[in-house]
């Protein structure tokens, strides 16, 4: 099928959303029973690390890891958000920079000012875009942060978003004081990650069974295997360690001069999508074909190219003496194969 289409349909009894663009499976939100990215906590401080430069939290889905021990001390509340998926048997990654999160409007509790996205361009609309914060966050001392997505949004879709956070915003942090810990906020889950993340113009199938209709199923099964294929006989094999991502870059039977560098800038083009799909993050090793020093900038290039239009934070760290590139990656998904037990 040509286009854009959006799934909403149930894996295993539990929400899935997936993006298919011409056929090809681009994304995928699965659900879990592990607290969901963007939750919000009243977390009661506990214990300090201060060789890890963090505190431990008590919630109610277990312990926390904040990064900050200036100005906490045990017992104390504060409001935390869930910021990823934890590696296995460690606590909870949180942060105190609270934000809520919609289709078009950002609401930031500590970071006062109203702000358009660059990636608005046209001086019509974002100062339109200004007068309608401006009119919905009068007198309010939160910031706010219009989308990318509003550029081709309705004002009253607009302002209904930004009333949405705001009222959100101000019962939560009403909320924040306690001396026991508690979940605010469940955090979004597949279909709304979907209508949120995914603002392109594209047919939407809620009907139960999608997933098979579209052909999802058949591209997640495909996803169980390390092997992903790119064309020319070139191949990458994605596999998870406890430690890190293992990439491993194949030429396959192509034996010119260029194969190494042809394999490693399809293997850059593909990575983020693999990723994505495979609910990977942490550290990323790549171990890529044999190329000449000469073509790392263009590799560099391509790669950093492909991750711009990723929508999961991802840091390119660079070059190991030994010639593998690194990344560092939110682990904002659970991977999954968790999720596929």
């Amino acid at each position: 099928m040509k286009g854009r289409l959006i799934a909403l349909d149930h894996l295993g009894g539990a929400e899935a959303a997936a993006l298919m663009v011409d056929g090809r499976l681009e994304d995928l939100f699965l659900d879990s029973d592990a607290p969901r990215p963007g939750a919000i906590y009243r977390g009661i401080a506990d214990r300090p690390m201060k060789g890890q430069g963090g505190m431990f939290l008590r919630t109610p889905d277990g312990a926390a890891f904040l990064r900050q021990v200036k100005g906490l001390s045990p017992g104390q509340p504060i409001l935390v958000q869930v910021t990823g998926y934890p590696e296995p048997g460690k606590a909870l990654p949180v942060t105190a920079k609270v934000l809520f999160k919609s289709r078009h409007a950002i609401v930031t509790p500590d970071a006062p000012g109203l702000n358009v996205s660059r990636s608005i361009r046209d001086d019509d609309r974002r100062d339109a875009l200004l007068a309608i914060a401006h009119a919905e966050m009068d007198g309010a001392e939160m910031g706010l942060i219009l989308r990318s997505s509003c550029a081709q949004a309705s004002d009253d879709d607009i302002a209904e978003d930004i009333r949405a956070m705001h009222d959100l915003a101000q019962a939560v942090t009403a909320d924040a004081d306690g001396s026991d810990p508690e979940k605010l906020t469940e955090g979004d889950g597949p279909h709304a990650l979907a209508w949120r993340e995914w603002t392109a113009p594209a047919q939407v199938d809620t009907s139960e069974g999608s997933f098979a209709d579209h052909g999802v199923l058949d591209q997640i099964e495909v996803l169980a295997s390390p092997d992903v294929a790119l064309g020319g006989g070139a191949s990458i094999s994605v596999e998870p360690t406890r430690a890190l991502v293992a990439v491993d870059v194949n030429t396959g039977g192509d034996t010119s001069p260029a194969a190494g560098l042809k394999a490693n800038l399809a293997a850059a083009k593909d990575l983020p999508r693999q990723l994505r799909l495979r609910g990977l993050g942490g550290q990323i090793v790549l171990d890529l074909a044999p190329m000449a020093k000469k073509d790392r900038r263009p590799f560099e290039t391509a790669l950093r190219a492909a991750f711009r239009a990723d929508i999961v934070e991802t840091t390119l760290v660079g070059w190991t003496p030994l010639g593998h590139f690194e990344l560092q990656r939110k682990r904002d998904r659970m991977a999954l194969s968790e999720v596929m037990k």
